[in-house]
């Protein structure tokens, strides 16, 4: 899809446009602010993770202790888990706090930087009366710019909580569960860290498949947002028409076309969310259960206790929740390339206005 403008909605011209601007919020007078909440976030992430993994040791510990019926070590186990619980809890609140204080700084100075182009040197006239211009700079302005600066933030720290996660759980995958016998047993064939094996190629298939179902999903909002955009224009000039029944009888046919319009993308975007739905809740129902499954051989030849196959069951959740962040994240993902790019899309429009021009002298002389 394109523009009016003849710049395409989603591609890497705009969404370059929008970052050179977005950007500046991380530089000039009270920058430390962003900088230190992001080293907050990235301390939180950290943190977060040694909890994770902490509570991964005592899941072994409790069910090892479970099965020995050992009542020390269970009371042992139990006194445990308050602090465990309460520290994750902590730092999650203190993660949104962070996140959500980022969010809203950075989206009141693009907010503010956005309408301060819009208004310079009466841009916003000139946008309106031009003939290649993109539609309807206010909604951009107050709505994509709302989800441009939302989203950034919860994926990086995502991504990168993803990472660090995938990280840890996969030497306890490789530690735990060990090598399997693969072949006859007259072979002694073994296959060294089979569960991590497993877990990558259990993430490729099910981030395959959400890549696969939702690759529409960018185009799709994109054409939502702009029908939504569309349609509060056409309600907000049934205030400036005249009137009388006949002007608004008039004024109501565009207003009925752009309502269809958003019905009918918004019956696109809900079959796309339908399909990446089907795709990310079959992997956070599967994922634990294969796990387990796939430490049972191991259990049963007694090379691992029932600590180890619940540790090595919820360190596999772990490992699939990060490798398969994009599954989690791609609707997201889509939303906010859309949103940006269209920021993005005004931006070049306010670029082309201020573009240095001929003077007019200049032009006759070359005319003659």
């Amino acid at each position: 899809m394109r523009t009016d403008d003849g710049v395409s909605a989603v591609g890497p011209r705009p969404l370059r446009r929008f970052w050179r601007s977005a950007l500046g919020f991380g530089r000039g007078k009270g920058s430390w602010v962003p900088w230190t909440l992001i080293a907050l976030l990235i301390l939180c992430v950290v943190a977060q993770l040694l909890v994770q993994y902490r509570l991964n040791i005592w899941n072994r510990d409790f069910f090892d202790a479970l099965e020995k019926r050992n009542g020390t070590g269970i009371r042992h186990q139990t006194y445990l888990l308050p602090g465990l619980a309460a520290c994750s809890i902590f730092l999650a609140a203190f993660a949104v706090w962070a996140r959500m204080t980022f969010q809203r700084r950075w989206r009141g100075w693009l907010t503010a930087h956005l309408v301060g182009l819009w208004l310079e040197n009466g841009n916003y006239r000139r946008l309106e009366a031009g003939s290649d211009e993109p539609q309807l700079a206010e909604y951009r302005i107050a709505e994509d710019a709302r989800i441009a600066t939302d989203a950034p933030i919860d994926l990086v720290t995502g991504l990168l909580a993803s990472v660090l996660t995938a990280a840890t759980f996969v030497v306890v995958l490789w530690t735990v569960g060990g090598a399997i016998a693969i072949g006859p047993a007259r072979l002694g064939l073994e296959l060294p860290g089979y569960l991590v094996f497993a877990s990558i190629v259990y993430a490729m298939l099910t981030t395959g498949a959400m890549v696969l179902v939702g690759r529409r999903m960018a185009h799709v909002i994109e054409r939502k947002n702009q029908a939504e955009s569309e349609l509060k224009f056409a309600v907000a000039r049934l205030r400036t028409s005249p009137v009388g029944a006949a002007s608004a009888g008039a004024q109501a046919g565009p207003v009925s076309f752009a309502l269809d319009e958003v019905i009918r993308n918004w019956r696109l975007l809900c079959g796309q969310h339908v399909r990446t739905t089907l795709v990310s809740s079959g992997n956070t129902l599967l994922a634990p259960i294969i796990g387990l499954i796939l430490s049972v051989p191991k259990y049963i030849d007694g090379s691992l206790s029932l600590g180890e196959v619940t540790q090595a069951a919820a360190a596999f959740a772990a490992v699939q929740i990060a490798f398969n962040w994009l599954v989690d994240n791609y609707p997201r993902l889509a939303e906010w390339a859309s949103s940006a790019s269209r920021v993005g899309v005004l931006l070049l429009a306010v670029d082309q206005l201020g573009a240095p021009r001929r003077p007019a002298a200049t032009e006759a002389a070359s005319g003659r």
